[in-house]
């Protein structure tokens, strides 16, 4: 059966997030919804599934506190149940980077429409930084974007010191899934002394969305983090399957490798089991 999934979140300050874990299990739980929600000081950040009516009961619930009254959400259709349960956690960040100085409720870099998206990353002058980790811009990504070569997020502010430089890469447009690592990842190149710095509103996820597939520039498929793998244009359910072993999307190529038949590796950790 179809189900409805809803991704979120928000920089905003909730010092009294650990009061609010509890009742909001609770609520999600009562909807009947599947996923997980972070929550730290600095946000909230969650991917819900369910019926229509509970996502949108959900997202009515965390509207009624003023500080969520202007929450974002992107809604997508899948045919299969991308989360087995329901999770409310507590964290230190929504999305992390390690380095708690740099706050996105103060300060971002430009929002790009996903309909303006196109002329940006085309311009020669702009350098497009991939801003996700190399195992899912393998799935997919955008022509001429820079791979950061980041098996982690907290592995960016490393690739910002050492490989660009404020005076020399002028113009930068950054893009990740949903937009939440961009916040942070344009945050803290503002504070390194980067002047123009731009990323994609919404992230992939809106591109992908908003996007006929015939003006395109998205090559491939896009990773998530739920059991769908990854989503092609219309947000569609993607052909990527996970690799039950070492966790790796498998493209349809390598689910029909040798390695993959028996569902237990694949071309990527094959060489380390012994069948």
């Amino acid at each position: 059966m179809s189900q409805l999934v809803a991704t979120f979140y928000k920089f905003v300050q909730l010092a009294d997030c650990a009061d609010t874990r509890k009742p909001l299990l609770t609520y999600c739980l009562e909807q009947g919804l599947k996923g997980t929600i972070l929550l730290a000081e600095e946000g909230i950040n969650g991917a819900i599934a369910g019926s229509p009516s509970a996502v949108h009961n959900l997202l009515a619930f965390l509207r009624a506190d003023l500080r969520l009254a202007d929450l974002a959400h992107s809604e997508s259709i899948t045919h299969s149940s991308p989360f087995d349960r329901m999770k409310v956690k507590l964290k230190k960040e929504i999305v992390t980077l390690g380095m708690p100085e740099i706050n996105p409720s103060q300060q971002v870099g430009t929002y790009v429409r996903p309909q303006e998206w196109n002329a940006l990353i085309s311009d020669p002058d702009v350098m497009v930084i991939d801003v996700r980790n190399t195992f899912e811009i393998g799935v997919g990504t955008f022509a001429r974007s820079h791979d950061p070569q980041t098996g982690s997020f907290r592995q960016f502010p490393n690739y910002v010191q050492t490989q660009l430089d404020p005076q020399h890469h002028k113009k930068i447009a950054m893009f990740c899934t949903g937009g939440i690592r961009c916040e942070k990842a344009s945050a803290l190149m503002l504070a390194q002394g980067f002047e123009e710095v731009y990323h994609l509103q919404g992230g992939i996820l809106s591109y992908l969305k908003a996007i006929p597939r015939e003006e395109s520039l998205w090559q491939g498929e896009c990773f998530v983090f739920d059991q769908r793998v990854a989503v092609t244009q219309g947000v569609e359910d993607g052909s990527y399957k996970m690799c039950r072993a070492c966790g790796h999307p498998i493209s349809q190529a390598d689910q029909s490798a040798e390695l993959d038949h028996v569902g237990r590796a694949c071309s990527y950790c094959g060489a380390s089991f012994d069948f």
